[in-house]
């Protein structure tokens, strides 16, 4: 079941104390991204938060589940998506202890002989 874009606004929208949110179509459901990093997936109308050290403390009581099937774990949040103050400090969190992307390769012209 593919997300509502309305749940997607709706995270966007409780977050946007955390700085600038993009939320990206991918595959039928949504990345979310900051500083064009990865933090989040929204799958079937559920929030899921990429494992942190940081997030784990701040979190306390994790639920853990994949976003897919295949997938690793992530911090399903559901009960304090509510709390805008809650979720945008986590999600300042987690971007912050994230790895910077690595840069995109160019690609090559191939020659023709």
């Amino acid at each position: 079941m593919a997300s509502d874009r309305e749940f997607v606004e709706f995270v966007v929208g409780q977050i946007e104390n955390a700085g600038k949110i993009i939320a990206k179509s991918m595959f039928g459901e949504y990345g979310l991204f900051s500083d064009k990093k990865i933090f989040a997936l929204i799958c079937d109308n559920k929030l899921f938060i990429k494992p942190t050290e940081s997030g784990r403390l701040f979190i306390k009581n994790i639920v853990e589940a994949p976003p897919y099937h295949g997938a690793k774990l992530s911090f399903l949040i559901e009960e304090k998506l509510d709390d805008r103050e809650w979720i945008s400090h986590l999600v300042r969190i987690t971007v912050k202890e994230l790895p910077e992307p690595k840069p995109k390769k160019r690609k090559s012209k191939k020659k023709t002989k």
